[in-house]
């Protein structure tokens, strides 16, 4: 919705040649050897988004298109007329289950994640095949490779195991620079030091069609929970460290190379246009990316 951002920062243009951060991702997912994406929309941005996708990518991919709207919950929960806020981000993964039906990535749109994340992911799915498993994965990036310079943000601080597996992840609201630390506030406004290697979830999840299953029942029992709290969400890391703690699944935590930045707020625009120019000109991405 780009509430701190002030806009659709999905269709912003950051690359020379009018490029979106889709554009990136989408190209790195193509040539790590991905062959459909699907974007999930809001029926209200459909026509607009359409208007710069459709077609953009000519053959080199499928593309399909789904819908997270408040109204799609399950038989029997009907929604509040106070709630406005969307279901979360899981939620918003659910809405795909009707166009997959194979290991899948999920990223957020407004995300640049690097060439480097996309090839751990394609590879991930290539070792441990195309059949269903409980072995899911997600890239890692450490935490100072992942802060604006205009305010806090909001991350999933991730413990891992000494196999290279998810333990948990720790939602933390407020994660930024104080005076050349990164620090984070808890609930009570406690300021608390980190390190900066700390890894934590940028949202770039890998997963089986089982997480369908496990979506829509932990979505029921959310909705029994939450369904009257406005702004409450059903979010990924919430899933996952319940699927974790009851060992349902194992879920790797793949490192890689790319650092990671994105436009949280109106002032991150010109460093994400100044790091894709920088990359674009090491021969990382062409010019133009389509065309």
């Amino acid at each position: 919705m780009g509430s701190r951002y002030g806009g659709l920062k999905q269709l912003d243009q950051v690359g020379p040649s009018g490029e979106t951060i889709i554009d990136y991702s989408v190209y790195d997912a193509i040539r790590a050897g991905f062959d459909k994406v699907v974007f999930v929309i809001r029926e209200n941005i459909e026509e607009d988004f359409k208007a710069v996708y459709q077609g953009r990518f000519g053959d080199r991919i499928k593309v399909e298109y789904v819908f997270q709207e408040l109204y799609k919950i399950p038989e029997g929960f009907h929604v509040p007329e106070d709630r406005e806020k969307p279901w979360g981000t899981c939620h918003a993964v659910m809405m795909g289950a009707e166009k997959i039906n194979e290991p899948f990535a999920v990223i957020n749109a407004d995300d640049f994640y690097g060439a480097d994340a996309f090839k751990k992911m394609a590879g991930f799915f290539s070792d441990s095949g195309k059949e269903e498993s409980k072995t899911y994965c997600m890239v890692g990036y450490e935490v100072n490779k992942t802060l604006s310079e205009h305010g806090f943000v909001s991350r999933g601080v991730c413990e891992v195991s000494g196999e290279g597996n998810l333990t948990g992840v720790v939602e933390r609201e407020k994660i930024g620079w104080d005076n050349n630390r990164i620090v984070y506030k808890t609930a009570g406004d406690k300021t608390i030091e980190l390190s900066g290697e700390e890894i934590v979830s940028m949202n770039m999840w890998g997963f089986k069609p089982s997480f369908f299953q496990y979506a829509e029942r932990d979505f029921k029992k959310f909705l029994q929970d939450n369904i009257h709290q406005p702004k409450t969400e059903f979010l990924i890391p919430s899933v996952i460290n319940k699927l974790v703690d009851e060992n349902e699944i194992t879920l790797k935590v793949l490192s890689t190379s790319s650092n990671w930045f994105g436009v949280t707020y109106k002032e991150d625009k010109p460093v994400v246009i100044k790091k894709i120019r920088e990359l674009v000109e090491k021969g990382e991405y062409p010019d133009k990316l389509w065309g």
